[in-house]
């Protein structure tokens, strides 16, 4: 028996494409939605097409601030992985210019160590409607520890960005976002709203993103 074409199986409603979405993204355990790949990837393409992102819309930046966590993506690097053992964060701060990727254990042991990558980010400025690009230059990565006083232990080092890198935001709401890098990969985040941006973004004087 042929599988049915995914595409044919995707709601003509956008707020039902949408609603679809949220649905595979939030399946139990995390990475789940793995096994729907077809069906998710349609839902994507359509969304894409019938909600595009615009940064340049009122609102829109203060949407995209936040705590957002990566629940699938096309690629198959390991720091791209989505699973139950592993919480992959990404801090978006547009009001401040900055940005972090944070690998962490899920639970009560996430406090204790991630493995994070700072970025400088600025939305692009100019070119044709809608406005979707920002731009991404790595600034330091490594271990973060536990909060020690007003801080925490850390040991990042500079990073050596050899190539430009940004991400198209395509689909954007208080809840789903989705984007395209410049390799191409894909990415589907959830916000998690039970995390504080201000608690796991280092401090900006620490950040040294001069």
């Amino acid at each position: 028996m042929v599988p049915a074409d995914p595409a044919i199986l995707i709601p003509e409603d956008p707020a039902r494409q949408r609603q679809a979405l949220l649905e595979l993204l939030r399946l139990e355990p995390r990475g789940a939605a793995k096994r729907q790949e077809p069906r998710l990837r349609a839902l994507i393409d359509a969304l894409e097409r019938s909600l595009p992102a615009d940064l340049a819309a009122a609102g829109a930046l203060e949407q995209l601030e936040g705590v957002w966590e990566l629940r699938w993506s096309s690629g198959r690097q390991p720091y791209l992985a989505v699973g139950p053992w592993l919480e992959n964060l990404q801090l978006l701060a547009p009001s401040q210019g900055r940005g972090m990727n944070l690998l962490r254990l899920p639970g009560p042991l996430g406090p204790l160590a991630a493995i994070a990558v700072e970025a400088s980010i600025a939305v692009e400025a100019a070119g044709p409607a809608p406005r979707q690009r920002v731009e991404v230059r790595f600034r330091r990565g490594g271990w973060l520890g536990p909060a020690l006083g007003p801080g925490r232990l850390q040991l990042l080092r500079s990073v050596q960005q050899s190539f430009p890198a940004w991400l198209d935001i395509t689909v954007l709401d208080a809840e789903l976002r989705i984007c395209r890098g410049n390799a191409g990969t894909v990415f589907a985040l959830l916000r998690r709203p039970d995390l504080s941006l201000a608690e796991l973004l280092l401090p900006a004087e620490l950040a040294q993103l001069r």
